[in-house]
């Protein structure tokens, strides 16, 4: 096995850390199609536990998990204490077409990071993050991957929900752990050394295009391809209605994957101004504002980059943010609706603001409009015989309607397929999770899930 290319900046950016010793392992997930990609599918399940449950190494892996240091804006607000409090890296793996992989952990135990938290994770939070991130990944959606869940046997006790609660831990797969904080925090200690070893690490292993000889040129064309893969997560966000609820900085990964999943939401219905976080008094993380927050969150990133390039050219690399996300949120809205873009950006941005005025202003379901007219024209008599049709009748569909119909469909054999004859999406509103969730914690009944 090629050696964890983390290994080469891990001093720079970690300290080594030691996993919780939990007093039972229940496996209650396993990701056999991703650890088939990286070569894991092997395992039995007693491995599985000695590798996810007690973290011990992987032959030629890492033989101390890393716990990443970092800064980052928490509701805009920097704090400059913040690292892996409940989690680490705790291998690299390459997957077939070569890629590196991260197997990152949440509620493995208290790290240097930890502060006043325990570092465990409930059994809740682990589902639901399963819940939110295998719902991304079939919607197409750039995320990463929970690889594993385990139940942990201790009581855990929680503010926001009934206590005491059961606990877990949780591996995430992604293509990076590292965060827009970690730049942060060199910015913050003047350690110019170690930001541009940082950059070099990240343009050598996930972005080698951008590898120059000069540091001020890798630095913008890094800062460039981060701007464009955090464009693009955002712009798939939106037309699945999805509201992560957290975007501080250091929720932001450098190969634009959504993580760090805590009180998300999917929308039942359009609302600009829904808040998924309880805790968001003002607003700030809304559905309607998290492109514009991605934007901030690049607007620090590139502040911290200052330092290694000319701000000139990381100005002129987010003034072209707005387009690339309106690009990514027009592709994806097309692609869940299952109808080819016209190529032309401006059509096709008509056609995706027709939808959510249209949206916002009908109620109309969310989940069910995208259900009803997949495949846009080859949907039309379904749609139209189907429950939600008294909101296709209203005058104000016709505008998005028009622009539909002159959308040429995609694959429209799928039609066919059992999913379309059920007469209903699946969807992932919160009443959906908490009927999944029940019967796990009144029962111990994991067959809806």
């Amino acid at each position: 096995m090629t050696t964890p290319p983390i290994l080469s900046i891990a001093a720079h950016i970690s300290d080594a850390a030691e996993p919780a010793d939990f007093p039972a392992a229940i496996i209650r997930h396993r990701h056999d199609r991703w650890a088939e990609e990286i070569g894991l599918s092997g395992l039995s399940d007693v491995d599985w536990i000695s590798h996810f449950a007690r973290f011990e190494p992987l032959p030629g892996n890492l033989q101390t998990p890393l716990a990443l240091r970092y800064h980052g804006h928490q509701f805009h607000h920097y704090n400059p204490d913040l690292g892996d409090g409940r989690g680490f890296l705790f291998a690299q793996l390459q997957d077939r077409a070569g890629r590196w992989l991260d197997l990152g952990t949440k509620g493995s135990g208290q790290t240097r990071w930890s502060r006043q938290g325990d570092g465990r994770l409930t059994l809740k939070g682990g589902v639901r993050e399963i819940l939110a991130s295998a719902y991304l990944e079939a919607l197409g959606v750039k995320t990463s991957k929970a690889f594993s869940l385990i139940e942990t046997g201790e009581p855990l006790h929680r503010n926001d929900e009934p206590s005491p609660t059961r606990s877990s831990v949780l591996v995430r797969l992604s293509h990076s752990h590292l965060r827009f904080g970690s730049f942060q925090r060199f910015a913050f200690l003047d350690d110019n050394e170690g930001l541009a070893a940082l950059v070099h690490h990240c343009a050598q292993i996930y972005f080698p295009h951008c590898v120059d000889a000069d540091m001020g040129e890798m630095t913008r064309r890094l800062f460039e391809a981060m701007m464009h893969e955090t464009a693009r997560m955002i712009g798939q966000w939106m037309p699945c209605g999805f509201v992560h609820g957290v975007m501080n900085t250091d929720n932001f990964n450098i190969t634009g994957e959504t993580f760090d999943f805590g009180p998300w939401r999917f929308l039942e219905t359009s609302d600009p101004n829904f808040v998924a976080a309880y805790f968001d008094h003002q607003g700030l993380y809304r559905f309607g504002r998290q492109p514009t927050q991605g934007l901030w969150a690049l607007q620090q990133l590139g502040g911290a980059l200052t330092a290694l390039t000319a701000p000139e050219g990381l100005s002129e690399v987010l003034g072209r943010y707005e387009r690339a996300f309106q690009t990514a949120f027009a592709d994806h809205t097309h692609a869940l609706l299952g109808v080819e873009t016209t190529g032309e950006a401006e059509a096709d941005i008509s056609l995706v603001q027709a939808l959510f005025s249209w949206l916002t202003e009908s109620q109309a379901s969310w989940a069910g409009t995208f259900y009803d007219w997949f495949g846009g024209s080859a949907s039309d008599d379904r749609a139209m015989a189907g429950p939600n049709v008294a909101y296709y009748e209203r005058p104000d569909f016709s505008a998005f309607r028009d622009l539909l119909m002159a959308r040429t469909p995609v694959r429209s054999e799928r039609l066919s397929h059992a999913y379309f004859q059920s007469g209903a999406p699946v969807s992932l509103a919160i009443d959906d999770v908490e009927a999944l969730w029940a019967p796990i914690a009144d029962r111990d009944d994991w067959s809806a899930f």
